[in-house]
């Protein structure tokens, strides 16, 4: 079989094929790396590129991404067996008072496509349990989402939050959701505002490797 043959299923949302060409990939031989980075993130990638360009929409990129998680669910102990580690650690969640969640889930996908590890922390986060968690799960990237103008100002308090906490230098805040802009971004003193899930994933991805250098 052909890795590409992974890739393509999962881009129509076929996670029992998926499941089973990964599987086959497997029992032929393939590295679990390279089934990753060749079949699942491939795929994923081209979903993203899709998302991003507006040739599909978010119930594909759902159903996608519910096939790449079938396909990493049999992949996991083979990649933990080789040694393969996350190419970093993001910790998200929707601020204090809001409780929309499609757009985290989404920048969550995509994350995970990208091969980062991704703590959801939920919504109606406070800016204290982002923190905490930067830290006690040592991660590179705090990514906050806010779907409300009333709730976006709790963004500028994660940020102070972690200033308090003096983790500034080490852990990069990107923020996103429908109200916020790069002006705010820059008023609030965050890293990083990006305006679609697949941006925000590279993004998370360029972040984590400065860091982790």
């Amino acid at each position: 079989m052909e890795l590409h043959e992974i890739s393509e299923n999962l881009q129509i949302g076929k996670a029992k094929i998926v499941q089973a060409l990964v599987q086959q990939a497997l029992d032929e031989g393939y590295p679990a790396q390279e089934i990753l980075e060749k079949g699942l993130l491939d795929g994923m990638n081209v979903v993203g590129e899709k998302f991003k360009n507006n040739e599909i929409y978010v119930p594909e990129v759902l159903i996608a991404a519910r096939a790449m998680n079938k396909g990493a669910e049999i992949l996991k102990p083979f990649l933990s067996a080789e040694g393969v580690k996350a190419t970093g650690r993001v910790c998200i969640g929707t601020v204090q008072g809001d409780l929309h969640d499609i757009g985290k889930n989404l920048v969550k996908m995509m994350m995970e496509g990208k091969g980062l590890e991704v703590v959801d922390l939920g919504t109606d986060v406070s800016p204290d349990t982002f923190v905490r968690t930067a830290i006690e799960q040592n991660c590179q990237v705090i990514c906050c989402s806010a779907l409300l103008t009333t709730t976006m100002g709790v963004m500028g308090d994660v940020v102070k939050a972690a200033e308090a906490a003096g983790i500034r230098d080490r852990v990069k805040i990107m923020i996103g959701g429908a109200p916020v802009t790069q002006t705010f971004c820059d008023q609030i003193g965050a890293d990083c505002y990006t305006a679609d899930a697949t941006s925000a994933a590279e993004k998370a991805v360029e972040f984590c490797a400065a860091l982790t250098a």
